[in-house]
């Protein structure tokens, strides 16, 4: 099964000067230095200088995953360190602002900016995407329809972004709601079959609504030009053991609902609307709020449905050879999300440079 549903996984940093504890441009020197350490362009550039992206190579379980994705880690941190920066694992910066922030010389970029305007400049946001190969865009599409009712759950554990432009934003979440400027976010609509999908997107491009079906930035979909299902909606872990423990599940997650086709049996498919729901809920509680159990029609604790969801994959860990970072998730729901350490350093400190100067440290933990 493990060879069934590779996995990569793709984390974006914040660039950040250990002095001012402010975002700082790297002006693509980070990405420079990377190129001439790895053999592959692992390491990239985004929209704004203060950021930079890292993806592994094409894994096979998430033992590969971690050993390649911890010394990406290790690399950039290693190469802002030479330029006297630190990389941080947070879905938003405690308080630098995003009108401060430069643009990266791209012509993309620009473009993007040119179209969405302050929509774009204000996007200085931290994510996680993990990519699930699959065998065809068929079973892509019918995994897709089918795990999005479980994305909710495993938001919750990722959220990494309490605070916002130096406030306490109430959510364990903010980044979800910054993004939600964009157009073609959140979670994505029930596809009969792939051609319908692909009959989407040709119409959005026929429009000029977009250029190309990456600009689709669902929190899942299946992605335009790999096979795989990309999931996009979580905020980037603090800790490389919370990214590990996250891209298991979803992992996971993959390859149960497959079992299920597999055996004749489904899982019932709920709407956006709903689903939807309890999607803010995991952006403004994360793990300690009350998700909505459709079935049951009913409000149940957050922390019990995520022991559901492990019970509901448990015959499928040990297959994929997972099973130690399916074991990290009852740590997480122990120790609290990312969201819950830095609010627990503000409630005691009452200063946001200390909660950066926690983030920096924490990012590199394990690597």
């Amino acid at each position: 099964m493990s060879n069934e549903f590779t996995i990569g996984v793709e984390e974006e940093y914040m660039v950040v000067d250990p002095v001012t504890r402010e975002l700082a441009s790297h002006d693509q020197k980070i990405v420079t230095g990377a190129q001439k350490i790895l053999l592959e362009d692992q390491v990239k550039a985004e929209m704004h200088q203060a950021v930079v992206e890292v993806g592994t190579k094409i894994c096979r379980n998430t033992d590969e995953a971690r050993a390649d994705l911890g010394m990406l880690r290790r690399t950039v941190s290693n190469l802002a360190g030479d330029l006297g920066l630190r990389i941080g694992a947070s879905g938003t910066h405690p308080f630098s602002r995003w009108d401060k922030q430069m643009i990266t010389e791209n012509p993309r970029y620009h473009e993007i900016v040119n179209e969405m305007q302050d929509a774009a400049r204000s996007n200085l946001i931290f994510g996680l995407h993990v990519h699930v190969g699959m065998q065809d865009r068929e079973l892509a599409n019918f995994i897709a329809n089918t795990v999005r009712y479980f994305l909710p759950h495993v938001f919750a554990l990722s959220t990494n972004s309490p605070f916002w432009e130096g406030r306490n934003t109430g959510f364990k979440s903010f980044r979800t709601k910054v993004f939600d400027k964009f157009p073609r976010t959140g979670i994505p609509d029930y596809f009969e079959s792939i051609e319908e999908y692909d009959n989407y997107i040709k119409l959005l491009i026929k429009t000029n609504c977009i250029d190309n079906a990456k600009k689709i930035w669902w929190d899942l979909r299946v992605h335009p030009f790999y096979d795989t299902i990309e999931f996009r909606i979580c905020d980037i872990p603090m800790l490389l053991d919370e990214t590990m423990a996250i891209t298991a599940l979803f992992q996971c997650l993959c390859a149960k609902l497959y079992q299920l086709r597999q055996n004749n049996q489904s899982f019932i498919v709920y709407k956006r609307a709903l689903l939807n729901e309890n999607k803010w809920r995991a952006s403004r509680y994360g793990i300690d709020g009350l998700l909505i159990d459709f079935g049951k029609q009913s409000e149940v604790n957050t922390r019990y449905l995520i022991g559901e969801l492990l019970d509901f994959i448990d015959d499928v860990v040990d297959g994929l050879g997972c099973r130690h970072d399916i074991n990290y998730i009852s740590k997480m729901l122990e120790r609290g999300t990312g969201a819950d350490r830095q609010l627990a350093v503000f409630n005691h400190t009452q200063n946001l440079n200390d909660v950066v100067d926690y983030i920096l440290a924490q990012t590199i933990l394990g690597t």
